[in-house]
């Protein structure tokens, strides 16, 4: 199998436009129907999965595999731009910087992804090396290749085709299906789930494209940060965030957003006091105050 690092920034404007399946078939080997594959259990709330959102008998998480809300506390929160205007973003959990593969097809000699080959995935939250960040690998396959004839990472490394992995990051927290999110980078218009492959079963997921993002220098995802407070100090991300009476308003000031080219929805979390919380209106008011600690990363794409 041959390796190479290649730069494919015009590549998400076409990753996960939903596929159409193909039923032809070649020399005996038949495309599978995506729409009628067994599909995955997913639970993003187990122990191994979860990290701020792990599910108790009192807090009320969904089960394994039920369909998510994400427009339901706490999934949803509202927050401050740099500017003071209100912008939302989802909460997905803590995320590493490092970043899973997922693999596009593509013909010999073309730039676009091969219409008909649902993308594929080898790692489901709570497995080893999952993340809802991705880092795109080119599979570059012959003119004779059925779409959806292969659809795990098994497949794809015996048959010896060419991966190039490329920079481009992409945002795509797998969910169970069922899973809605109202919003996205377009007011009015919601979040749609993709359908890809893992293991030969169908997995759902979805596709965040507010920005485009790119690896860093060591291969990893960009970080950026937000400045937040809970409701106690003490208790830290259980107690809740701070809130203005009687709103969802909170005063996390978000470091960056879309339009900015260092933006990214892996925030570093920077813990500030609550009594603060009256003085804390933008970026520069947030940024003057001293941080009690700083805390993980966290996967937060602006959806408003």
């Amino acid at each position: 199998m041959k390796k190479s690092i290649i730069t494919f920034s015009l590549l998400i404007g076409y990753l996960f436009t939903a596929c159409s399946n193909d039923d032809s078939t070649n020399q005996g080997i038949t495309s599978k129907d995506i729409n009628t594959a067994e599909k995955v259990s997913v639970d993003r709330f187990s122990s191994s999965a979860g990290n701020l959102f792990v599910r108790t008998s009192t807090n009320g998480l969904p089960g394994p595999n039920v369909a998510i809300n994400f427009d339901e506390e706490p999934f949803i929160t509202t927050g401050l731009k740099r500017t003071g205007s209100s912008a939302q973003y989802y909460n997905f959990d803590v995320q590493s910087s490092t970043p899973a593969p997922i693999y596009v097809f593509f013909k010999e000699g073309s730039d676009t992804p091969l219409s008909g080959q649902n993308n594929i995935i080898a790692s489901l939250p709570g497995e080893i090396g999952y993340n809802d960040f991705w880092i795109v690998n080119k599979v570059i396959v012959p003119s004779t290749y059925v779409p959806n004839s292969i659809t795990s990472l098994e497949e794809i490394l015996a048959s010896n085709y060419t991966i190039s992995q490329t920079n481009a990051i992409v945002n795509c927290p797998v969910v169970p299906f069922g899973s809605t999110a109202s919003k996205s980078k377009t007011q009015g218009v919601a979040s749609e789930l993709t359908l890809g492959w893992y293991k030969g079963k169908a997995v759902a997921y979805f596709s965040f494209e507010e920005a485009t993002l790119t690896a860093n220098g060591s291969g990893a995802v960009p970080i950026s940060p937000i400045y937040v407070m809970f409701n106690d100090n003490n208790i830290g991300p259980a107690s809740g965030f701070k809130t203005e009476t009687g709103t969802m308003q909170t005063h996390n000031v978000l470091g960056t957003i879309p339009s900015d080219s260092g933006y990214s929805p892996l925030w570093a979390v920077l813990v500030i006091d609550n009594t603060n919380f009256d003085v804390i209106s933008d970026l520069d008011s947030a940024s003057n105050v001293m941080n009690m600690y700083a805390g993980v990363n966290v996967n937060c794409p602006v959806v408003n």
